[in-house]
């Protein structure tokens, strides 16, 4: 299937931080691999001059989301750490919006979405059509593109710049699945219609 970038799309990336990467505190395995070809997407949409979007968790030290406090997570994407931090090999472009979540200690937030304000500066630029890829396919790449679906946005999940975390084998795969009956369509690069 051939998708085309209109110049109502947007890209978002989704939590392409180093703690979520190799060497970081909750590595998503293989998480880097999504790096050049996100960067790839990056180049496609810059030069549309279209809108780009990468998500991050921006924890409080104290989060709810930690085994610390009952959660299912190591301590991950504190606020100002270098776990926080974008991988320093994705070209997030000056002009991207970044978008933080998860940053109250007492409340999760595994989509991009989720109490912040995504959703409003999408629909201020006029945006109809989302493609989303990032870390991690079961969690928080999954419940963006869900979200995204719920709100109206036509949503593209770009498979071949996501990978799963896989706490039980197949988790990634079902959440692709889930995605596709909800209505995305799951794409890879040789599938843009440029």
């Amino acid at each position: 299937m051939r998708i085309g970038i209109t110049s109502l799309s947007a890209l978002i990336i989704v939590d392409v931080q180093n703690d979520f990467c190799p060497g970081g505190m909750l590595p998503v395995p293989r998480g880097d691999e999504v790096i050049p070809i996100l960067n790839k997407y990056i180049e496609i949409f810059n030069s549309k001059k279209l809108p780009i979007y990468a998500t991050r968790d921006w924890h409080p030290e104290n989060h709810i989301s930690f085994k610390t406090r009952g959660g299912p997570w190591p301590p991950h994407c504190i606020q100002n750490t270098w776990g926080a931090q974008f991988h320093p090999k994705l070209n997030i472009p000056p002009h991207a919006i970044i978008i933080s979540k998860a940053t109250e200690p007492d409340r999760e937030a595994y989509s991009g979405f989720e109490e912040t304000n995504l959703k409003d500066s999408l629909k201020s630029r006029g945006v109809k059509r989302v493609f989303i890829g990032g870390l991690a396919t079961d969690y928080c790449v999954k419940e963006t593109v869900m979200d995204a679906l719920k709100i109206g946005f036509e949503t593209i999940l770009l498979e071949d710049a996501s990978r799963g975390v896989d706490v039980n084998i197949g988790d990634s795969e079902k959440a692709v699945n889930e995605m596709i009956l909800r209505g995305a369509i799951a794409i890879n690069l040789e599938d843009i219609k440029l």
